[in-house]
């Protein structure tokens, strides 16, 4: 099939319907209403096969992550999705693989209520890029760098259960369908960060592990924190692989959790379970920003860990 067949076929009306959408798939450009008294908020993410993901993936769990991935960086600024566009590079038109590709991310943007409005197919190595657009209301965006000494830091879901999985698959080891599925096909918190919007201090998604992405919020706040290990949501098969060998590097390293960490005024520490069950997630209260620089994991007996604090770099 040419190009623009597989386009017409697999990519044309992906998505949900939008009454914004005033031109998409199929024209040079997209063109878009971005209603009066909202802002727009644009990520980009790439994924390379053999970085990202392994090249025999489940397509239909590539799709869906690949639009995933940019909904969490929405979710942490406090957008709403809106609009998407997609490039990707095959290594040749495999019409099967495409559909799968399309079915997984088309059944996430109808869920989330994104329309794919555009963007390019090219022959090459297997790559996707996703640039992802949503609005949030004028002045009400989350940012990095607004975290003050005594804030609560909290985060949502369980985090490393990605990670323990990449474990797994890495060493040709069985991985269950929990850990399989956090991994593939993640959960973008985006109606925690709409709830967040005018009670959350900072906000950042966990796509490189909590010890980086939380070193990004104290960079750009300007403050250190402490964060007690014993309470980090963990799920049963993390909390095991981490008493079996005494290593935090899995839940607070290893990355591609895409949960949300945040810090909310100690005051709002009672509204944690009314969040949680707005956004419908498990939300964890896991430290303090303090005054200062640096971040310190505590045991529970006082003690510090120490290792690695950087997070997925592409070129460490």
């Amino acid at each position: 099939m040419s190009e623009f067949d597989l386009i017409r076929r697999h990519l044309t009306g992906l998505g949900a319907g939008r009454d914004d959408v005033l031109l998409d798939v199929g024209d040079d450009c997209a063109v878009l209403h971005v209603p009066a008294g909202r802002e727009l908020a644009v990520g980009i993410d790439t994924l390379v096969a053999g970085v990202h993901f392994l090249p025999d993936c489940d397509p239909a769990a590539l799709g869906w992550k690949a639009l995933a991935v940019n909904l969490s960086d929405l979710a942490a600024v406090g957008a709403e999705p809106a609009w998407a566009t997609l490039a990707i590079t095959l290594p040749d038109a495999d019409e099967a693989w495409l559909a799968a590709f399309a079915r997984g991310f088309g059944e996430l943007a109808a869920a989330e209520d994104v329309r794919l409005v555009g963007g390019d197919v090219t022959r090459g190595p297997l790559t996707v890029t996703v640039q992802a657009h949503g609005l949030v209301p004028s002045e009400h965006m989350l940012r990095r760098s607004g975290a003050r000494p005594s804030d609560l830091i909290c985060v949502s879901g369980a985090i490393g259960d990605a990670g323990l999985a990449l474990k797994h698959l890495l060493a040709g080891e069985p991985v269950d369908d929990y850990l399989r599925r956090r991994l593939e096909r993640p959960t973008p918190r985006v109606a925690l960060g709409e709830v967040l919007r005018d009670l959350a201090t900072s906000a950042i998604d966990l796509s490189d592990g909590l010890l980086a992405d939380l070193g990004h919020v104290l960079a750009a706040s300007g403050c250190a924190a402490r964060v007690e290990l014993e309470r980090l949501p963990l799920a049963d098969q993390v909390a095991a692989a981490v008493a079996e060998h005494g290593d935090w590097s899995l839940p607070l390293s290893s990355g591609d959790d895409y949960e949300l960490c945040f810090t909310l005024p100690r005051t709002a520490a009672g509204q944690l379970p009314v969040l949680a069950a707005a956004a419908g997630c498990p939300l964890t209260t896991i430290g303090e920003i303090e005054a200062g620089s640096g971040l310190r994991c505590v045991r529970a007996d006082g003690s510090v860990w120490t290792g690695p604090d950087q997070g997925y770099d592409h070129f460490s």
